[in-house]
């Protein structure tokens, strides 16, 4: 994570500030109350939202209603913005939450809930309040808070960190578990059907085969009681037939009677009809050959169009539309001849005009003799051929009058003939339908004659067939399968009855049987949980030393790491350790452990710079799977001086180390700033700051 821009808005001292940071070393220099600590505040609010205390007192401007941070930062080579706001409410100040929001881009990832958006940021950048706060940002006189610490503190501050307390947490908790299991796995060894399902077992299995040849007598006795049911069945069918056959035998009689009675008007209904279907079909055949005759003069009329010229084949509309075309010719026709009598007339004029005067009639200029007599030979060369065209005109006008009169007259005698033919083919195949429902009428009524013969010589068989004897019979053989059927049915409710009793038993048996297995496997289960727990929890206390064995030693190779990067090939160098506590030894070249305190107050604060580094990084990648990207240090030249050189080797020191993209320091010490990359001047002016770019 790099941060771009900072933009604060009523925060402390910052009325509107714009801070912009660079990759490397960058540097926030100014006197004690200018603002330049607020710019690290503004950065946590803006990525965490919560308050360092109990409220927002010290961040929102005093007097100022609302305030706003503005956050640019870039991350795998991705840019995003993040802001959040903060309100004034009477008596306290909250966030304000409309102004939260979160944007990658230009796309807005998430805003309004402050869940979201630490989850956006979280999978963004890895980094949660916690981890910000006590590993990348170092507050003032915090710098050498870890090394100054007493060891046990310091092991569990840490442990914490590394996750490594949770260890000993999950320990302690299990054995809470470990005996609730232990007590639950007591209750189902003391539960009876646990101890006794060998008898539950056996009493089911006897149970089971009883069932089995209860179940057996019964599918014989339903076997058995089918038998008679359908025995009974087909007697008291066979008994009803009769009783209906012997109830039915005078209304057959009466039937015969109506049947011959219908069988007589019916071959009457037939003659009937007959007679009149002949008379149908004399109508129809007299419409048709009036039809013909119709067909015959509309042929006749169109083959006279088709004489003349005229499309015989179109409908009457459209013919009398093809009369107006006559019209249009005639009159084209007249147009033509009167433009030609007035061409005549007007070099009749002229000819009139030339044989008084030699002069032009058209330009009035002077002709000479010759000329004049060319010019009017030639006019009346060309009146004698408009003459001409007159006559051609009026001859064709005629004609053309002749033939639309003839036109004229076939379409009238057709649009005549058209509605007289339309109305004889209506009449047709209305006569036609009256015929076709006549014949179908007669054919019925031949298939019912059919049919009740056939009926009648039915009843007539049915009569004959009929025996009053086998009524008696068929009572006495009905009583008898009767009798037999309701014993069989007696003796099967009563198995049934049984088999009930017995079913409710053995599901009982087997419900009680299932449970003490269930709670005899969750008994083996408790067994093995409660084993587990044991051996997870003995784990859990192995693990924790060597855990931390591992992370002391990858946490000893990184500081040592930071230290010759931050030392040099031109300094001494500092060959550090670190034990079980986590606590920083310096070796000696004699193999002498030193105590950090003993050390002088720069070799302490570098040291402590590359402690802290070293943490950082091991912490990061453990947490987060990448190293530390950025660094806040809030005045590290604490205690400090410029006379011994401890202020110009830690910012030479903090110029030279590269593995952090980007560094932020703030700081009172000029001195400490000239070795940085970046400059940016904080300064109060009339009680608010001001921002200025150096370097």
């Amino acid at each position: 994570m790099k941060i771009e821009i900072v933009q604060l808005e009523n925060i402390r001292s910052h009325v509107k500030s714009t801070v912009p940071f660079a990759r490397g070393f960058n540097c926030l220099v100014g006197g004690l109350g200018c603002g330049k600590s607020s710019i690290l505040f503004a950065v946590d609010f803006a990525l965490f939202g919560d308050p360092l205390g109990r409220s927002y007192d010290y961040l929102l401007r005093e007097g100022a209603e609302s305030g706003k941070v503005v956050l640019q930062f870039t991350q795998n080579g991705k840019s995003y913005t993040l802001t959040r706001g903060l309100k004034r409410r009477g008596k306290g100040i909250s966030q304000d939450f409309d102004e939260l929001k979160l944007f990658e881009g230009d796309n807005l990832l998430a805003s309004v809930k402050s869940d979201a958006v630490a989850e956006q940021l979280k999978a963004i950048t890895g980094l949660e309040k916690e981890l910000f706060r006590e590993i990348v940002w170092v507050r003032q006189e915090h710098l050498k808070e870890l090394i100054d610490a007493p060891p046990r503190e310091r092991q569990k501050r840490l442990d914490e960190l590394f996750g490594l307390s949770d260890y000993e947490t999950a320990w302690s908790n299990l054995a809470a578990y470990q005996k609730e299991y232990e007590v639950e796995k007591k209750v189902y060894e003391k539960d009876p059907d646990v101890s006794g399902i060998e008898k539950l077992n056996m009493e089911y299995t006897r149970l089971a085969e009883e069932f089995t040849r209860l179940e057996m007598e019964i599918q014989a006795a339903n076997k058995k009681l089918d038998d008679a049911k359908k025995a009974w069945e087909e007697a008291e069918l066979k008994l009803k037939k009769l009783e209906q056959l012997k109830t039915s035998m005078e209304e057959l009689k009466r039937k015969e009677v109506q049947i011959q009675t219908n069988l007589s008007n019916l071959e009457d209904s037939l003659a009937s009809t007959a007679e009149k279907i002949e008379g149908k079909k004399a109508i129809i055949e007299n419409l048709k050959q009036r039809l013909n005759a119709m067909e015959m003069q509309a042929q006749s009329h169109r083959e006279k169009l088709k004489e003349i010229g005229v499309p015989e084949d179109q409908p009457i509309e459209a013919l009398r539309q093809y009369l107006l075309t006559f019209d249009d010719q005639i009159a084209s026709l007249k147009a033509e001849q009167a433009t030609a009598l007035q061409n005549m007339q007007t070099d009749q004029r002229r000819l009139s005009s030339l044989s008084t005067e030699s002069r032009c009639p058209l330009c009035l200029q002077p002709l000479n003799d010759e000329y004049k007599s060319s010019l009017m030979e030639r006019i009346q060369r060309e009146n004698s051929e408009r003459q001409k065209t007159i006559s051609q005109l009026q001859k064709d006008i005629e004609e053309l009058q002749q033939i639309k009169e003839k036109a004229s007259a076939a379409i009238s005698n057709l649009q005549i003939l058209n509605p007289r033919t339309e109305d004889v083919k209506i009449r047709i195949n209305e006569e036609s339908k009256a015929l076709a429902e006549l014949s179908k009428e007669f054919e019925e009524k031949q298939k019912l004659e059919g049919e009740l013969r056939v009926q009648l010589e039915k009843i007539r068989v049915e009569i004959a067939r009929f025996d009053v004897s086998e009524l008696e019979t068929a009572r006495n053989h009905r009583e008898q399968t009767f009798q037999q059927y309701y014993t069989l049915r007696s003796d099967l409710q009563t198995m049934e009855n049984r088999k009930g009793d017995m079913l409710r038993r053995l599901d009982d048996i087997k419900e009680r049987i299932d449970q003490a297995q269930k709670e005899i496997e969750h008994m083996e289960r408790l067994n093995k949980i409660v084993n587990i727990t044991g051996s997870i929890r003995d784990a859990y206390r192995s693990i924790q030393p060597k855990l931390r064995s591992e992370f002391v030693k990858v946490l000893k190779n990184f500081v040592q790491q930071i230290l010759d990067s931050l030392v040099g090939e031109e300094g001494s160098p500092i060959n550090i350790a670190i034990d079980e506590t986590y606590t920083p030894y310096v070796l000696s070249e004699s193999g002498v452990e030193r105590e950090v305190s003993n050390l002088s107050g720069g070799e302490r604060t570098l040291i402590a710079f590359a402690y802290r580094l070293g943490l950082g990084q091991l912490i990061m990648q453990s947490k987060t799977g990448h190293g530390l990207s950025l660094l806040l240090l809030d005045e590290p030249t604490e205690s400090l001086g410029r006379e011994d050189g401890s202020i110009d080797r830690l910012a030479e020191a903090i110029s030279r180390f590269k593995a952090i993209e980007q560094i932020i320091a703030v700081t009172h010490s000029e001195a400490f700033a000239e070795k940085a990359e970046h400059v940016i001047r904080v300064e109060k002016e009339a009680g608010e700051s001001k921002i200025s770019v150096e370097k």
